[in-house]
């Protein structure tokens, strides 16, 4: 996908700006305050309790909606500003990363928070809220950050950035000044082209979460019924599970498993446990972000193989077996098998389906999570079901192919929405940049059908 074929306008200038390149000859370039100003008007006193909240992901929304982001709400509003409905908002300090939103709303916002409002009647507000929003502009305002922290990713991405951009400098950015008409044409067609490519972008995720679904349900069955759908079934005695194949035991975790409690050895690297249910060296998953613990009292030893339960978090699925020797938290459960015929796979998958079905959270008996710690002794009472040695490992390599197809079909509907909103990004930049010519009869009908395309091959 590319914005290569659509039509250019006949003759461009040097805009003497790097993040906008050549614009078309007939174009402008205005500050900011040619056509905005800062609503810098207080909520003191209190003229509205309605909160605002700002996210990269949602844009504008009410503090109280499920799901928001943002800055967490404070007791005292008067500290608030107003923003009114129209206004393009933006988080001085995430503005680089795209936290911008035109609201809807009457409200307050944070003090880090800036509302744009239009200071002439003729300025397309959607216009120039597409290109604060464009992630070029946004990139290029680095140069006026002063900085709390700053990452760049290996690929380019910016990360965790906090650097406050001062309103004296935001309000002289130079941006793109079409002609109305062509700002209103650039609108409509962008909201079209950009709808067609949400769309699809909306079908994909829903197929990743039916094949994430299906997965689930394939391991489910495959560590509670086995691989056999003929054969006998008995009842378990345990509530989650339900029945089982005849021939399986039923026998309580304490007999089948031992806490392992194993001194740390010099150079041992630390290995985390996963809410996806690898267990590795932290340093194979990430470099920081972490808390050091020997601050939660030192470490033990965990050697590859071991079953694996992160106390905190087993309640969402990080349970699995090690890949590496080395050390860990102390909060974590590991656990030896006791005799040569049970495969900690296999139970490690049993165990994350007990999670996923909150059977974990009853027998610690959580209300909510990370509510409390899972410990051996909430386990080692419990029965677990147990297959045929034969039988786990085969249930095992059932699984690993099955995941293995799944995340490849999930891989690449992954891979198709990184494409399709790359390609939607770059469509923003060019229309608000003119690097593609979009009129009032283009905006009708040019490229039609390449983003119907892109769903109907969904």
């Amino acid at each position: 996908m590319s914005v290569a074929g659509w039509p250019r306008y006949d003759s461009y200038k040097d805009s003497g700006e790097g993040w906008i390149g050549e614009i078309p000859a007939h174009w402008d370039l205005q500050p900011v305050r040619a056509n905005f100003a800062f609503r810098n008007e207080k909520n003191d006193p209190v003229i509205t309790e309605e909160v605002l909240s700002l996210s990269i992901a949602q844009g504008v929304t009410l503090y109280s909606e499920e799901g928001r982001g943002g800055n967490k709400r404070k007791d005292d509003l008067t500290g608030y500003k107003i923003a009114r409905p129209g206004d393009i908002v933006l988080n001085s300090m995430n503005v680089i990363v795209g936290a911008v939103g035109r609201s809807k709303y009457f409200g307050a916002i944070s003090p880090v928070y800036y509302a744009l409002f239009a200071t002439r009647p003729d300025t397309n507000v959607d216009y120039y809220d597409r290109v604060l929003s464009n992630s070029v502009f946004q990139k290029n305002l680095l140069r006026h950050g002063k900085g709390i922290l700053m990452k760049l990713s290996g690929t380019g991405q910016l990360n965790t950035i906090r650097m406050k951009i001062a309103q004296n400098d935001l309000k002289n950015v130079l941006m793109p000044a079409p002609p109305a008409s062509e700002q209103a044409a650039i609108v409509s067609f962008l909201d079209e082209k950009c709808a067609k490519v949400d769309e699809a972008v909306r079908i994909r995720e829903r197929q990743i979460a039916l094949l994430r679904e299906r997965r689930q349900i394939l391991i489910q069955q495959a560590v509670t019924r086995g691989l056999n759908p003929a054969a006998p079934m008995k009842d378990s005695g345990i509530d989650w599970i339900g029945k089982i194949p005849a021939h399986w035991e039923v026998r309580r975790f304490k007999y089948l498993f031992m806490q392992s409690r194993l001194p740390v050895r010099p150079n041992d690297g630390v290995v985390t446990c996963f809410r996806d249910g690898q267990v590795t060296l932290r340093s194979n998953r990430r470099l920081e972000g972490y808390t050091e613990a020997i601050i939660e009292g030192g470490y033990q030893g965990i050697r590859k193989g071991q079953l694996v339960l992160n106390s905190m978090d087993a309640f969402e699925g990080a349970i699995g077996v090690s890949d590496s020797d080395g050390k860990c938290t102390p909060e974590y459960v590991i656990c030896d098998p006791i005799g040569h015929n049970l495969s900690q796979h296999y139970f490690a998958y049993l165990l994350r389906e007990m999670a996923l079905a909150r059977y974990i959270q009853v027998i610690c008996n959580a209300v909510r999570q990370r509510a409390v710690r899972i410990r051996y002794n909430n386990l080692a009472q419990h029965f677990m079901i147990v297959p045929p040695h034969s039988e786990q490992l085969a249930i095992v390599g059932f699984i690993e192919d099955a995941k293995g197809r799944f995340e490849a079909a999930i891989s690449i509907k992954e891979q198709q929405i990184a494409a399709l909103r790359e390609y939607k990004a770059s469509l923003i930049d060019a229309a608000v940049t003119g690097k593609i010519r979009v009129t009032a009869q283009a905006a009708g009908h040019a490229g039609a059908g390449r983003e119907t395309k892109l769903s109907a091959q969904a």
